[in-house]
């Protein structure tokens, strides 16, 4: 596996001139464009690796798989799912102008900026720091990693500049979508989508998903196999952003990217798949990491379809 892994990388490190790396937050505009790496970790929790698979970036987007499962933790589905639609969108995810001018009264998913910020506003807790708290706990149990924490240099300089994603908070509280202070659940978004990690971080929490919501080195099970079958869901139907329909033709894994550069992949019942390459293409996906994903699925059946 290490080797196919290996030659996978290889064929598609060229891939990495074909992006760019995010610069609207300007502390993730240092990441070298050319890194490129991959983890998989099976049901016998084998893991295999290739390529930059140790380099370290943040998580952003791929976070809002784990804000959701505790926010349904917390609140129950309905609830949920009375702030934020299950709707795919065609327009890309930081887009503000559908909660203005679209017939609708609530975010169309959580895997969108808008429906992430609904979502991280249900989290429970006395302060936003409490909030936090609890999610980072989450977020290193079922990663298997008790040293996540976040990368404070990319945490103000989403805080600083993140402006688009203040109005989106501002005008959700208007809507009556957001519940509690809008500073404070930015703040518990800001820092969720901050925390570091590697390809072996998020290929823990592909398989935590992959196992139906259960640890598979402890046998600990956080969340019912309903709930995970819901993230997983919107993975396919949301989850690389305005790409989601095409990456579910050509890879047919369920899968959620990050502007960090991260792709999280779980195939159910067989592994956890975690991808790392900065260099995006004009969506916020990883150019190399897909065509990683894409060559993956193919040489080894992993298709859900």
């Amino acid at each position: 596996m290490n080797k196919i892994l290996e030659r996978i990388i290889i064929d598609n490190k060229e891939l990495t001139k074909k992006g760019k790396v995010a610069d609207y937050i300007p502390a993730l505009s240092k990441a070298n464009p050319e890194d490129l790496g991959v983890c998989i970790i099976d049901m016998n929790n084998n893991i295999y690796t290739a390529g930059d698979y140790d380099k370290k970036f943040t998580i952003q987007s791929i976070s809002k798989t784990v804000a959701l499962m505790l926010a349904i933790m917390d609140n129950g589905e309905e609830k949920v799912f009375s702030k934020v639609g299950m709707e795919p969108t065609g327009d890309a995810f930081n887009s503000i102008y559908k909660l203005e001018t679209g017939d609708i009264s609530k975010p169309l998913n959580p895997m969108i900026n808008a429906g992430a910020i609904a979502v991280s506003s249900l989290i429970k807790g006395g302060s936003s720091e409490e909030r936090f708290e609890r999610l980072l706990s989450l977020f290193r149990k079922i990663s298997s990693n008790d040293n996540l924490k976040v990368n404070e240099e990319v945490y103000l300089s989403e805080k600083r500049t993140g402006n688009k994603n203040r109005a989106m908070g501002y005008l959700l509280k208007d809507m009556g979508v957001l519940e509690g202070d809008v500073e404070e659940t930015l703040d518990v978004y800001f820092r969720q989508c901050s925390i570091e990690v590697d390809c072996i971080d998020i290929a823990n929490i592909g398989l935590f998903l992959a196992n139906s919501g259960t640890i598979l080195k402890t046998g600990e099970n956080i969340v019912s196999e309903h709930v995970a079958k819901i993230v997983k869901t919107f993975m396919v139907t949301c989850g690389m952003y305005n790409s989601s329909g095409e990456f579910a033709i050509r890879v047919g894994i369920p899968a959620k990217s990050g502007v960090g550069g991260g792709i999280m992949g779980a195939v159910p019942r067989r592994m956890g798949i975690g991808v790392y390459g900065p260099a995006l293409d004009e969506r916020g996906n990883s150019v190399a990491g897909y065509g990683v994903l894409r060559d993956l699925s193919r040489e080894l059946n992993l298709s859900i379809f």
